[in-house]
């Protein structure tokens, strides 16, 4: 499968042709009229850089620290949810991506695997929480990423309601339609549709129960996701986890001081991925005030519109520490499992040394503003 793909828009394209419709429109889809989710895309891709020349790039180190722990890159498979159902057992094949390449994997909470299976295949995954209205089973998460070893705890933060996905209602069918969807995919049918049940919530599990039937996915998240959250909740968790705190869906310099107030270690830079307020700013544009706001006083991380190592080097000279990878793995696990999210990460590897050889750095630490040109950045920043 990767002899097929180039790039991460191959990997896009090889996804729609194997995942069922529904699927596919889940993962590629974002809210309302999808502008926020093409303008994380384009204002990043419209991010103009410095050329410099007769700079000995020899030698270039992509490794960097975050959180205590050297990683091989400055890059995480964000969390994605039900991505367990792109491939079979997803989160444990992108998983072991992950570990291979020495960088972090995040399991969403709405995840097809559990932590526990996750865990067992041998990578210890950081973990990403969402508030439900029982207080009582989110502390059970967070114990439970605690036991397994979690190095982090992300909290997603902006998805107080549902925002409203025009591609999953038009594509949202049951019985026979549902069915035709699935024939259509004979391939993903057997691999992921056969043998690779159970396919459940599996985090959610002792909430929901091993059988509950995913066309419920939505109804279940309007019914029990809290819109009540707030930042007392945020420092009831910190008090809960003495692990790295990530606060992800920040897009405001004023919920960045809030994030740092709250004992927070980490915060992501994040829309949803264009998949909640359509309208709202893109990661790219949002990046540089927060960044001013915080002040080197805690870890931003970032994601949204990410599409290759390019795109990595941009976001690091708007000045995030990290930046998660979503879409951009998603599609590689639906189109070859393991081993195309493998390739994926060895092609953000391989671009970046090029971005970085052009843009005279040789180590991550050296990625910053002065790599921007200002000229061609004007709309942008």
């Amino acid at each position: 499968m990767a002899g097929k793909a180039a790039s991460i828009s191959d990997y896009r394209a090889l996804a729609k042709a194997r995942l069922p419709h529904f699927l596919f429109e889940y993962l590629d889809g974002g809210s309302y009229d999808e502008a926020t989710l093409r303008r994380n895309v384009e204002d990043l891709q419209s991010i103009a850089l410095r050329q410099r020349v007769l700079r000995d790039v020899a030698e270039i180190d992509l490794s960097t620290e975050l959180f205590g722990r050297r990683w091989s890159l400055p890059v995480a498979l964000g969390p994605v949810g039900l991505s367990g159902l792109f491939a079979r057992r997803g989160e444990v094949q992108a998983a072991r991506a992950a570990a291979a390449a020495n960088v972090p994997f995040a399991l969403s909470t709405v995840g097809a695997c559990s932590l526990r299976e996750v865990t067992a295949s041998g990578h210890v995954p950081w973990f990403q929480l969402y508030f439900v209205r029982d207080r009582g089973f989110v502390g059970d998460l967070i114990a439970n990423a605690k036991a397994a070893g979690c190095e982090a705890l992300i909290l997603t933060v902006d998805l107080a309601v549902p925002g409203s996905r025009y591609r999953d209602a038009r594509a949202a069918g049951v019985g026979m339609r549902r069915m035709a969807q699935l024939i259509a995919r004979p391939g993903w049918l057997w691999d992921v549709g056969i043998r690779g049940r159970p396919i459940s919530l599996g985090n959610l599990e002792p909430i929901v129960g091993k059988s509950a039937p995913l066309s419920d996915f939505q109804t279940w998240i309007h019914k029990n996701f809290d819109p009540s959250v707030n930042w007392k909740d945020v420092e009831w968790v910190r008090s809960q986890w003495n692990g790295p705190l990530i606060i992800k869906g920040i897009l405001d310099p004023e919920d960045a001081g809030a994030a740092l107030e709250s004992g927070a270690d980490g915060i992501v830079v994040s829309n949803h991925g264009g998949r909640q307020l359509d309208g709202a700013l893109s990661s790219a544009r949002a990046l540089p005030r927060i960044c001013d706001r915080i002040a080197g006083r805690m870890s931003v991380l970032v994601d949204g519109g990410v599409r290759s190592g390019l795109d990595v080097v941009r976001m690091l000279a708007l000045g995030a520490d990290f930046v998660l990878l979503g879409r951009a793995w998603a599609y590689a696990l639906a189109a070859g499992g393991e081993g195309a999210v493998a390739h994926v990460l060895r092609l953000i590897e391989a671009e970046m040394r090029v971005a970085m050889s052009l843009t005279a750095c040789t180590k991550i630490s050296e990625i910053d503003e002065q790599i921007l040109d200002r000229r061609g950045n004007q709309p942008a920043l």
